[in-house]
């Protein structure tokens, strides 16, 4: 095999139907989180050589203005269908929100919603960054929300989708339990780190909105419907061993007018099913990490 070539040996090779039974509360079969974006994106961000941070020459006003619809408008009426509906929010966060429009972060951290990293700005990548960089970003994360919600992080998203080779190291260095940056299973899985316990929290791309909307050119009514096959397939299978669900938001896409209607009748399906344990990303991590031989 090619030098470069190797699995990296994150994690092993774990057969879907050779598992240990995972049982989630009051014997529900699937764990179904929410995971709003709440993202801050800079009009006119410095060059990262390794990937342009916007489509079209700087500054982007189109793309940026697009984005800045999720905190003036689209948050709050994403938020306000999910509460009405009994979901909490586990918030990939641009940790930077927490100073540039404070608000947005208050109002989810009033409803109860969890905070996670999603790096400083959307809009400044890892890629290239030396260990002293990488290690600033994630002590920022967790001193700046730390500071703005009285809630210590527990999770990693990498900004963008971004990572160098350490960073799995890092944040389970730092005390972080679960990463969000592995997109391999539908049960939650150990990682291998070099110290601390860090476990892989299931996340979509294939139902997360963006791809959905920019990617897949899915109707509001076509996502809706791919959300409720997904809880559909993972709810019966669960039944054997509990799987966990992700539904991963941006509000700029996801509560646009045309959109809000199709999301809610998805809410509204997977709350009134009684299978589903709705609840945050921290209390799944939690929850796998007591049951007898996780992460081990």
């Amino acid at each position: 095999m090619n030098e470069g070539a190797e699995d990296p040996g994150l994690y092993d090779f774990n057969p879907w139907r050779a598992r240990p039974k995972i049982e989630w509360p009051d014997g529900k079969s699937v764990a179904v989180w929410v995971s709003p974006n709440l993202e801050f994106y800079e009009l006119d961000p410095a060059a990262n050589p390794h990937r342009k941070s916007w489509p079209k020459p700087h500054p982007d006003v189109v793309g940026y203005s697009h984005r800045d619809y999720a905190n003036r408008v689209g948050h709050w009426r994403m938020a306000e269908t999910m509460e009405k509906h009994g979901f909490k929010g586990s918030v990939s966060l641009s940790v930077a929100l927490c100073d540039h429009i404070p608000e947005v972060v208050e109002n989810a951290n009033a409803l109860g919603w969890e905070f996670f990293s999603h790096g400083i700005y959307n809009t400044r990548y890892s890629y290239g960054m030396d260990e002293a960089q990488e290690r600033a970003i994630i002590e920022d994360s967790i001193k700046t929300v730390r500071e703005a919600t009285g809630q210590t992080i527990r999770g990693w998203l990498a900004p963008a989708l971004t990572h160098t080779p350490r960073t799995l190291d890092l944040i389970a260095e730092y005390g972080l339990t679960y990463t969000c940056d592995l997109y391999h299973d539908d049960q939650p899985q150990p990682v291998h780190v070099k110290s601390g316990q860090l476990i892989s929290m299931p996340y979509s791309i294939e139902v997360n909105d963006h791809y959905g909307f920019f990617v897949y050119n899915m109707s509001p009514r076509d996502y809706a419907d791919t959300l409720i096959r997904q809880y559909e397939r993972l709810a019966a299978e669960g039944e054997a061993c509990g799987t966990v669900m992700c539904i991963p938001l941006h509000s700029y896409l996801i509560a646009q007018p045309h959109r809000i209607r199709a999301f809610e009748e998805v809410l509204k399906h997977i709350a009134a099913d009684g299978r589903a344990w709705i609840t945050r990303s921290g209390d799944i991590a939690e929850h796998y990490l007591a049951q007898a031989g996780a992460g081990k």
